[in-house]
């Protein structure tokens, strides 16, 4: 059976969940469906539509969580591309991430201070800094808000469904 997307209830993407996650949250009140797949799920009382999209009605509990801080997720920001020689969209085997200021100058591993390079780029910067070695930055790190990780994992090997395309666009130009 598929799996089921959830947006925030104002239409975002939240997560992604089994279906039977998603009738277990419709049934407590938590959300409501938005696509249905074409699947009819049945029950001796009771026959619906297996939920493709679905809606949560409250508010994410504790606000906006912060996005974790993860390799994949570092290249996420940077959209798979060399933040120093623009290479890319990349697959992730080939991109490395690189402290800016080196561990080595006491350059720390947080959001600001790292960025996706390709192998080469990386290798040619080393232990210095982008100006000791002559190179620079397309953008400057920061640390974002959100992240459509999985969908761009999921859009990048063509398993989104139909049914959740409208959402899936929309939060990948956000991206």
């Amino acid at each position: 059976m598929p799996s089921t997307l959830v947006l925030t209830r104002e239409y975002s993407p939240h997560r992604i969940v089994s279906w039977q996650d998603a009738v277990t949250d419709l049934f407590a009140g938590r959300c409501e469906v938005v696509e249905s797949y074409d699947t009819d799920l049945r029950s001796t009382s009771l026959v619906i539509k297996c939920p493709a999209v679905v809606r949560l009605l409250d508010a994410i509990p504790g606000g906006k969580r912060a996005v974790k801080f993860s390799r994949i997720n570092i290249l996420t920001r940077d959209k798979f591309m060399c933040l120093y020689c623009g290479r890319g969209p990349l697959a992730a085997r080939d991109l490395t991430y690189d402290h800016v200021l080196p561990r080595c100058q006491g350059g720390r591993t947080e959001w600001t201070n790292i960025v996706s390079a390709c192998r080469p780029c990386n290798g040619r910067k080393e232990g210095r800094t982008p100006a000791q070695a002559g190179m620079s930055l397309r953008r400057a790190p920061v640390r974002p808000a959100w992240l459509p990780i999985t969908m761009l994992r999921l859009d990048a090997v063509g398993r989104v469904p139909k049914e959740w395309q409208a959402y899936w666009t929309v939060a990948l130009e956000q991206g």
